[in-house]
């Protein structure tokens, strides 16, 4: 059984939940990952792995291709596929270009 390919998403349709400890990622890809779900390893083993789909995501300012991670506790991660680490601050959406390593 195949997974259901996702509709692009549109401005207003992803809602974040940040606030005290907890932050966002924006994580933009090229279109050539759609689809493709990008894990985020914590470095606090107490905290879970988490996940999500790069999809197509319209706003006013135009198109973009990202996997967004709506609830993520404080903490720096590594995204997996990448030498890259995040660090998430609560209260705040960090915004950043995938590199493939």
């Amino acid at each position: 059984m195949s997974e259901q390919q996702l509709a692009p998403s549109w401005d207003g349709s992803v809602v974040l939940d940040i606030g005290g400890d907890v932050g966002a990622l924006m994580l933009r890809t090229s279109p050539t990952m759609i689809g493709c779900e990008i894990d985020l390893t914590p470095d606090d083993a107490n905290l879970p792995h988490t996940h999500s789909a790069v999809r197509e995501r319209h706003s006013h300012t135009g198109v973009t291709f990202a996997a967004v991670y709506p609830h993520l506790k404080s903490g720096t991660y590594t995204i997996e596929g990448s030498a890259q680490r995040i660090t998430i601050v609560g209260g705040r959406v960090a915004d950043v270009e995938y590199e493939v390593s």
